[in-house]
């Protein structure tokens, strides 16, 4: 079976204001988190709200490329 066919795969969040404000390096770092979906029932880009450590807050984490 071919690996491109998985119905659940591994998907990265990344804090979206924190990769906005790159140029403007008030935090020290990126928030990432790493978590699966399912290919079927969410074929669009994965967003939630999770908490940022660097911004101490929560908010939104979009789905990156890897």
């Amino acid at each position: 079976m071919a690996a491109g066919k998985d119905v659940r795969v591994t998907v990265i969040l990344e804090c979206t204001s924190c990769a906005k404000n790159g140029a403007n390096k008030k935090s020290p770092g990126v928030s990432r988190y790493i978590t699966e979906k399912n290919r079927h029932n969410t074929p669009g880009r994965l967003e939630l709200r999770k908490f940022c450590p660097y911004c101490y807050k929560h908010t939104i984490h979009g789905e990156i490329k890897k």
